[in-house]
């Protein structure tokens, strides 16, 4: 809910269809959620990239990019996570509208807030990729070292470790990453996009 007063949508005179139809495929957020190292970041660049060769506008929006800039003024309490996903929701919105096939990469730990920019897109703009990875596998990996120092109690309401992760129950797509190779994983949604006609 907006806090401002005396504002007007204006609308532009190029319309999301056109610019879709200008580039030959449609546009929508591929949302990837998952734990800390769970592969989100490393299997969305390796999507825009072969997204990008095939001649598909495309853009990735990265959580720890994002906090660099847009969103430097938010912590980690649930309400500033909440927030996070709110405003990143409203740049993939933006996205979308722009005729970008756009990938995000954010823990997103609550399935509220996940469900909330599901909402704020048209049906069939927001596609949920679940990158399923033990927590065990997480911390095996932890390549930011993030895991460690939660447990040694360095960082607090850390997802997994003493903050929940609430998983997709029913996500368009769900990624493996113990099981499935970056490439596999990217042929996998690749797949799905030629599918439903995105691409």
């Amino acid at each position: 809910m907006t806090t401002s007063t005396n504002i007007t949508w204006h609308d532009s005179e190029v319309t999301k269809a056109q610019r879709q139809q200008r580039n030959r495929h449609k546009s929508a957020v591929i949302w990837f959620t998952g734990l800390s190292g769970s592969g989100k970041s490393t299997v969305s660049a390796a999507l825009e990239k072969a997204l990008f060769e095939q001649q598909v506008q495309t853009y990735r929006l990265d959580g720890d990019n994002i906090r660099h800039g847009l969103n430097n003024n938010l912590g980690f309490s649930p309400e500033d996570r909440t927030e996070n996903i709110r405003r990143i929701g409203e740049v993939g919105k933006l996205m979308v509208d722009a005729g970008v096939l756009t990938t995000t990469a954010f823990i997103s730990p609550y399935a509220a807030d996940r469900n909330v920019v599901r909402d704020t897109l048209a049906q069939g703009e927001f596609i949920e990729v679940y990158t399923k990875c033990s927590l065990e596998g997480c911390e095996s990996r932890d390549p930011k070292g993030l895991y460690k120092k939660a447990r040694a109690g360095e960082i607090q309401g850390f997802t997994g470790i003493n903050a929940p992760y609430e998983a997709p129950t029913n996500p368009e797509i769900e990624i493996d990453t113990e099981a499935l190779s970056v490439d596999e994983a990217v042929a996998k949604i690749v797949a799905y996009l030629t599918k439903h006609q995105y691409i």
